[in-house]
């Protein structure tokens, strides 16, 4: 699809909120691949709608239909330490229904988007189990500090990390971190040109470098970083930027990464120093002005992931008539607000 200049310039806010609503309904047949993560999606429609301030076109019948499936996911196992919430239900069978089996467990991924996505929604948690998520949560960090995904089957990275703070912050329960560990390995994952890795002497990424601040800013531990390290990688996630932002040098830039990398620097207080124009016109380049949403590439299908980061980045720079993201929870403030409301009721 060519755009013109003009459309190049304008955000095409009623033809992402169709694209976006549509999902609500269902998976399209060229995103059943992705069935399995589920959750996942919904919380990037749901969060799309959030920072477009258009949550209220989900109405109440809808809404409480929506928490009501997120709690479906929920999985409560202290025997074999998996509470949390799974992905979706699209392994659940008749014949595991009603008991806990290999298909049940919670990941990480689930648990975090779930989470994010209730509050988004305006729920009040009260039917999370909190305590047997942080149990089963303290059983899946590695002796290096990291977190693995899953009880087994699955990855240990940063990506984790970033995740299992996420959820001990929502839920106001530190319990379940050795900060200590989680700390050195973030400082062990900064590589030799101060980018930082998805664990220790891995190639600096984006993704990486965001994961390993928000993580240190949730837990209120920036400072751990030296000055040198700081500086250094304030430059290198500064020179990601070409128009838009790569991941990695020598790599295509990439709608996602105005929010990783730009979230990353404006929690290092170093946002400011980007080109915000030559951001903007690369995210709204990949915008789809005829079916909606955004892509990570020029002319390229949409996706659920990208409109909802190519709209955050839009938002970091402050987009008219968006609303602002938190860069370190990766909600809206007024999500924030909400879960900020939720936890003095359990003081």
């Amino acid at each position: 699809m060519n755009l013109d200049s003009e459309d190049k310039s304008v955000l095409h806010r009623k033809v992402h909120i169709k694209y976006l609503l549509r999902f609500l309904d269902g998976l399209p047949s060229e995103f059943t691949s992705c069935d399995t993560t589920r959750i996942t999606i919904a919380y990037f429609i749901i969060s799309s709608l959030d920072v477009l301030n258009s949550l209220n076109l989900i109405n109440a019948e809808r809404r409480i239909a929506i928490i009501e499936w997120i709690y479906s996911l929920q999985v409560v196992n202290d025997e074999e330490l998996v509470s949390g919430f799974q992905g979706s239900s699209t392994l659940n069978t008749s014949f595991n229904k009603t008991s806990n089996s290999l298909y049940k467990w919670s990941h990480l991924a689930g648990t975090y988007c779930g989470l994010c996505s209730l509050i988004i929604l305006g729920d009040d948690l009260s039917k999370v189990n909190r305590g047997a998520i942080i149990k089963s949560l303290k059983s899946l960090q590695l002796a290096d500090g990291c977190f693995t995904g899953a009880k087994s089957g699955t990855e240990n990275d940063m990506r984790f990390l970033f995740m299992a703070t996420s959820i001990c912050y929502i839920l106001n329960d530190w319990s379940a971190i050795d900060i200590t560990k989680a700390i050195n390995f973030i400082k062990n994952s900064i590589s030799y040109d101060y980018g930082i890795g998805q664990g220790p002497e891995l190639e600096s990424h984006g993704g990486s470098a965001y994961c390993a601040v928000a993580t240190l800013c949730l837990i209120n531990k920036l400072d751990t970083l030296t000055t040198k390290q700081i500086e250094g990688l304030q430059r290198w996630l500064l020179n990601r930027q070409l128009t838009g932002f790569q991941g990695r040098p020598n790599k295509p830039i990439d709608t996602c990464y105005s929010f990783w990398v730009g979230a990353a620097l404006k929690m290092l207080d170093a946002f400011h120093y980007t080109n915000y124009q030559d951001n903007r016109s690369f995210i709204l380049a990949t915008q789809n002005n005829i079916i909606g949403g955004f892509s990570k590439w020029v002319n390229t299908h949409s996706d659920p992931l990208h409109t909802y980061l190519g709209l955050a980045g839009l938002s970091l720079i402050g987009e008219k008539g968006l609303n602002d993201i938190v860069p370190s929870l990766n909600v809206t403030y007024r999500a924030l607000d909400h879960l900020r409301c939720i936890q003095l009721q359990w003081t």
